[in-house]
């Protein structure tokens, strides 16, 4: 059963690969995030950690269904904060009504420790998007050296996982 998931998860996710040309977010990048996710995930990592890829991943995914929605010409007033809340809620309230997230021995400065990740790995996340669009418009619309927008989210990440490992040990 686990083989038949991963093989139409992967052919869904090798769908967004080879169909969408143009994303805010690139392909790449976000199944480099959710690959982090797993592995942190199935290693025992702390929820800090993990909760940084949910929120990198959450954003991807919203910035890539605006794009989609924008190729469509699908536009609406507020669509935009209605992607992310949606994926938001999707991503979040089934974390809270499985006792995944709330549960009172699993926080941090007062604050479960998943949703701390969620809300640092999102800002981290939109910052190296905008910060990737930024220089490379600086630079005449190339970036200033290959892989730079899949290795500056990952690397950001890295960084974050690692401060949060030792925050949290």
């Amino acid at each position: 059963m686990k083989n038949k998931l991963l093989t139409i998860f992967s052919l869904f996710g090798l769908n967004f690969l080879l169909l969408t040309p143009v994303q805010a977010v690139c392909p790449i990048c976000t199944i480099a995030v959710g690959v982090g996710l797993g592995l942190s995930r199935y290693l025992g990592v702390d929820d800090t950690i993990s909760g940084l890829w949910i929120g990198a991943i959450t954003v991807s995914v919203s910035l890539w269904t605006i794009n989609w929605l924008n190729k469509k010409n699908w536009r609406f007033k507020g669509r935009k904060i209605l992607t992310f809340v949606v994926w938001y809620a999707l991503i979040v309230l089934p974390l809270f009504f499985t006792n995944i997230v709330g549960h009172p021995l699993n926080k941090i400065w007062g604050i479960d420790k998943l949703l701390l990740g969620i809300i640092f790995g999102s800002i981290i996340f939109a910052t190296n998007a905008l910060w990737y669009e930024y220089l490379k418009k600086k630079n005449n619309g190339k970036a200033l050296f290959p892989f730079q927008k899949i290795t500056m989210p990952v690397v950001s990440l890295a960084l974050g996982s690692g401060i949060f490992y030792f925050l949290t040990k």
